[in-house]
């Protein structure tokens, strides 16, 4: 069996805004605390798989580091792509443009952003890289340090859910979330827990 448990990064620097996969803010000093608490301070993993952004990766490294875990870099595990809303706040989207803004959470599938992913393929390209890592370790536990919407897209993969209901899911900083795998079977255990089981 295949552990995979997937982990939000924390807050980054410059506060709440759209930071899809051009957007390359660190993490700020809370996001790192929010992490640090998450994880523990005990090794639960064999290794870890990152996001090549440094708001996942830069964490991912310094828990590898501190555990001796080997470290694997996956590029499908960055997040989705806003477009022309990378880097802007949800108040000046809603003040420039109210009905864009609202048109998105009522469609987010195909009221997207200018210039953003698009939404299907965003959630194939999650679930190779998902499928991908079962594949490479059909055993053992492995942490995934990635984004709000890469677990939301790991979410419908696994539950086989459409792209239109996975906005309807809560994601936080630092939030846990747990697959298991067996031959074909993939399993939701938990999601967006605050620390893990004891």
């Amino acid at each position: 069996m295949t552990r995979l448990d997937f982990i939000r990064h924390g807050r980054p620097e410059g506060g709440s805004k759209y930071r899809g996969s051009a957007v390359d803010d660190p993490l700020s000093a809370e996001g790192w605390r929010q992490m640090w608490r998450a994880v523990g301070d005990h090794c639960h993993w064999d290794g870890v798989i990152t996001s090549p952004l440094r708001r996942c990766h830069e964490f991912a490294q310094a828990l590898a580091e501190r555990h001796h875990l080997p470290l694997e870099v996956e590029a499908d595990f960055r997040e989705v792509g806003f477009g022309c809303w990378e880097g802007r706040t949800r108040a000046q989207l809603q003040a420039e443009d109210p009905q864009g803004y609202a048109a998105f959470y009522a469609d987010p599938v195909n009221r997207r952003p200018a210039g953003a992913e698009d939404l299907h393929a965003f959630g194939r390209r999650v679930a190779r890289a998902f499928e991908a890592a079962v594949a490479r370790h059909p055993e053992g536990r492995w942490l995934v340090v990635a984004h709000a919407g890469v677990i939301r897209a790991a979410l419908g993969h696994v539950l086989q859910a459409p792209p239109a209901a996975w906005y309807r899911v809560a994601v936080d900083n630092a939030g846990l979330s747990r697959f298991e795998c067996q031959g074909e079977q993939r399993k939701l255990i938990f999601h967006n827990r605050a620390d893990l089981p004891a």
